[in-house]
């Protein structure tokens, strides 16, 4: 009896990265709840942002701008932080000093976007198809395992039938050359705009993808004005695509049996990356008996 199985984007990446930090994870089920002061406020940004967006496409811009989101982001980062600690976060992880700098970096960025809403947000001739818009679409090569996402923004322009999928990232200082380049992180996107596809019956050829990078801090001392806002369009032409959902393809042959259950009976090798890049942040480093130093390889 087929018992199947879902992937994301985040469990594509953990594997392409490091095979055996996705066993542990997710196989294993041994990881645990962390939440820090990005995470918390990249999700309160994300809703107070959706949330201005929707009042002002469904309704209008007047109506928007009538709503204090300075007082609705401090309510959504103040949500963010209480579901950490209902989840068994350490109520510690951050505290009221840093919350209150994060808190103004957000207002810098909302008063910024907000004066700028006609350049990234237009409204005539465009349409909010939906935020959060989900996913779920079987793999070809393994229609047991279905892809799941969540889309954040999804903006259809009239005129020509055109989708743009815009995926917001909030960043310290925007994105730099090196995380442009990195295929791994700019995946997302193409995924999403395949599987949308897929699943919606758009042609790929009537949608764009969009990273909307917002920044917390600018540099200091420079001779021209910052703006707060990145925008990052990644190729996302058909060989990339293909390149990307093959790699996803060879993740779910290897990982996953043809009833969808994990594969158990292979091995998942430890990648620690160039200068241990990928165990930074990995929550089982410092556990030699689930992942020996010795068997970690660069990759």
């Amino acid at each position: 009896m087929a018992t199947g199985n879902k992937i994301s984007y985040s469990q594509y990446t953990q594997y392409a990265n490091c095979p055996r930090q996705w066993k542990l994870n997710y196989v294993d089920k041994l990881s645990v709840y962390t939440q820090s002061i990005h995470t918390l406020f990249g999700s309160a940004f994300h809703e107070t942002l959706q949330s201005y967006l929707t009042i002002m496409y469904e309704e209008s811009a007047v109506a928007a701008n009538k709503e204090d989101w300075h007082e609705i982001l401090r309510k959504m980062m103040a949500k963010e932080y209480r579901k950490a600690c209902a989840m068994g976060q350490d109520p510690k992880f951050t505290n009221a000093e840093e919350m209150g700098e994060f808190y103004e970096h957000g207002i810098l960025i909302l008063d910024y976007v907000l004066s700028k809403r006609g350049v990234y947000f237009q409204k005539k001739n465009h349409e909010l198809v939906g935020v959060e818009v989900p996913l779920l679409v079987p793999m070809d090569v393994n229609s047991n395992v279905k892809f799941r996402g969540y889309i954040d923004l999804i903006i259809k322009d009239t005129r020509d039938n055109t989708y743009k999928i815009i995926d917001i990232k909030t960043s310290t200082m925007g994105w730099n050359k090196y995380q442009k380049a990195d295929k791994t992180k700019t995946a997302q996107l193409v995924l999403y705009k395949s599987y949308y596809a897929k699943q919606f019956n758009v042609p790929l050829e009537n949608i764009r993808v969009e990273y909307f990078i917002v920044k917390r801090m600018l540099y200091e001392n420079m001779d021209f004005p910052q703006k707060r806002v990145q925008i990052f369009n990644p190729a996302a032409g058909k060989p990339t695509m293909n390149n990307i959902n093959n790699s996803v393809d060879e993740f779910v042959r290897n990982a996953f049996n043809e009833d969808g259950s994990h594969n158990t009976n292979r091995e998942y090798i430890a990648v620690k990356g160039k200068n241990n890049k990928n165990c930074k942040y990995c929550d089982f480093k410092n556990k030699p008996e689930l992942c020996p130093s010795k068997e970690r390889i660069v990759g």
